[in-house]
Order: C-alpha cells, then structure tokens, then sequence
C-alpha cells in the first residue's frame, strides 16, 4: 500500500506522478526535489488548495519538507491499531487485544517513517513517550464505547480508491473502512483521533466524505447508504446519509477546484491566504505574508510572471480547519487547537475557482 497521511489520505509523495518531470540536479551535483505537475486530487490537497493555494504549491509542487507532529503521528498509530484489530477472530477483538498492538504498531510506524523518532529525541527518560503511547490507548480505547468489532466484518480496510472524471480529474483517497451490509448496502467509515466539529461546521467535516462517497458511486455505480465519522477525541459518531444529488454537487465543486488549480499552476500564481492556521504552518520562511520568499517555480509558465503572490479574496469559509481533528493531518495539517482540520475539511473556494464553483447547486 502507498505511504498515506494520518488522516487516511495518500501522502504528498504518494500524490506524485512518477512521470511527472525529470530530476534536476543543482549546483555541485546536489538532487533538487522533484518538480510536480498536480495530476490528481484527494480530500487532504483539495483541503490544502481551499485553505491555502501557496500551502499547496509548498506540498504537490515544491514537495517542501515538513516536521511531524505528535497529533498526526499518534492518528496514524491509531489508524494501524484499529486496521490491525481486525485480523483478530470476532471474539477475540476487545479493547486489552487492542492496546496490546500498540508497541508492536509503534515500532513498525518508526521503521516505516525513521523521521517520526525525532518527536522523542529529547526526552531521554521516556516520559513524553509514555505519556504519548498512553493518550493513544485512550482513543483506542474509547473507540469500543462507540461500536462494536466484535458485531463488524469490514470489507475493505484501508482501501486506496481511484477514478477518473469524464473531465480526466483523477480522484483519490484511502478509505478506513468499507461495511457492506447483506442486502449490498455500503457504509463508508473513517476514524477521526480530534474532536468532532461544532455543528455548524458539520458540513465542512463531511466534505472527506462525500469525495469518498463520489470516488466509490464513479467506481462501482452504487450511491452509498451512509457515511460516518467517528470521533476518538470527543466520544462522537457523525453519521449523514448522501442521495445522488449531493454526489453531483460535490463533482461540480471539485471540477471547479480543480480548473483553479490547473490556473495557478500554468501561471505560478499561488497566492497566500492568511488565516489563524499560518500559525501553525511550516513554512512561514518561504511564505511572504511572514517575510519569506518563496523558492522559484520550477514548472514553465504561461504569460507573463506573476509577480509577488498576494492574499485572493475567498468565498468565505464554510468551516474553519481544526489540526486535532484531521488533519490528524495531515494530514496530515496543523496541531491541536488550530481551529478545524482534516476533520472537516474546510469548503471555502477560493476567488480564482469561484465563478465556476457558483454552478455547483
């Protein structure tokens, strides 16, 4: 299986088309990051577009580096726990099985990800380290209090799904877990490690969702029956019920998307769009809203140059991007207490892509 983020979405590396473009090689013999050229979509950089275009360029195109974090790495050990669980017989999935996997899923996470071990380098008595594996044993163990594995036979677990738009937008995701009930029913389930979103943002957080839902009904022609969300940090099930006019909605937007982003790129014009979650972003040097320069395009561009990015103006945003809540975030995105995340996926589009996201319904 491809690399994904802790929020259950292909990683940026992943996202990469490997045909992308040639490597460079600069001054001094020194390999030069891939330059890529967006060929796909999924929920985490359809997110990261909406929130931020420059934070998009940053990620797909310049593939700039990024610190983990402790919110997203525990998502993502907390995600192979509960994919892991279920190579158990029915009877044998209890909560002591599960917080048993922990240090076994914990060493394979660091030697899948040698990068993550950084997080603990300072702490040489083990206490922050304790006290982290110990917060995941909380969120797997509330996870019990809110369904039942010993009652579930998933489908499909940590499912990666493609499809290609009439239009030739490929659309992608991994999906963390696909119930198939016996009259064919499907559910679509994803584990969150945040807090469920306030609802007024409750349309914000199912965005994720209802790309999954679109992806599997251009795959297989089946609407699905329910999407649900299932919040670790706050004890919280958020269950909606798509009918097929919520899925064509969602394809419009997301062609509208993907039409600004194809702008952006053919322009190098990716504007900043300043919002309380810069704060936690990583490349606050790189970025001119804190006095940084971005690194130079390494695509061609069409007209002229664009200048100095600037901040668009953008719909105003539906949700707000919570870092505990998706971007498990990050997809990872940003850490707890951000505001809202990968969770909820923020829905604001901006102005570049506004016009042709007005047909959306």
């Amino acid at each position: 299986m491809e690399t994904s983020t802790e929020d259950g979405e292909p990683s940026v590396a992943a996202e990469a088309p490997a045909a992308a473009q040639a490597q460079g090689v600069a001054d001094g013999g020194r390999a030069v990051p891939l330059a890529i050229v967006p060929a796909s979509l999924s929920p985490s950089r359809a997110g990261d577009f909406m929130q931020c275009p420059l934070l998009y360029r940053f990620r797909v195109i310049d593939r700039l580096p990024e610190k983990p974090s402790e919110a997203a790495t525990r998502g993502t050990l907390v995600h192979a726990v509960l994919e892991r669980l279920f190579d158990a017989p029915a009877a044998e999935r209890t909560a002591p099985r599960a917080k048993s996997l922990i240090p076994g899923q914990w060493d394979r996470l660091r030697e899948s990800r040698p990068e993550v071990q950084e997080l603990f380098a300072e702490d040489p008595e083990g206490e922050r380290l304790a006290r982290w594996l110990g917060q995941a044993e909380q969120l797997v163990e509330r996870w019990f209090t809110l369904e039942d594995p010993t009652r579930l036979e998933p489908a499909e677990r940590e499912l990666f799904v493609e499809a290609e738009l009439e239009s030739g937008l490929r659309l992608r995701g991994i999906i963390d877990r696909v119930d198939v009930a016996p009259t064919g029913e499907v559910r679509i389930v994803d584990y969150k490690t945040g807090k469920a979103p306030r609802p007024e943002y409750a349309e914000g957080a199912l965005f994720q969702m209802k790309f999954y839902a679109l992806v599997v009904w251009r795959l297989k022609n089946v609407v699905p029956r329910r999407l649900q969300l299932v919040y670790l940090g706050s004890g919280d099930v958020l269950t909606y019920d798509p009918v097929l006019a919520d899925l064509e909605r969602v394809e419009r937007k997301l062609l509208a998307l993907w039409e600004a982003i194809r702008t952006a790129t053919e322009t190098g014009d990716w504007r900043p769009r300043p919002t309380k979650l810069c704060g936690w972003c990583d490349h606050q040097e790189h970025c001119p809203e804190f006095g940084g320069t971005p690194p130079p395009y390494p695509l061609p561009v069409k007209g002229a140059d664009p200048g100095p990015a600037e901040a668009p103006e953008a719909v105003p945003p539906e949700t707000q991007q919570r870092g505990d809540g998706g971007t498990e975030a990050v997809p990872r995105q940003a850490e707890p207490g951000a505001g809202q995340g990968a969770d909820g996926e923020p829905e604001a589009v901006p102005r570049q892509a506004e016009s042709a996201a007005g047909q959306g319904g």
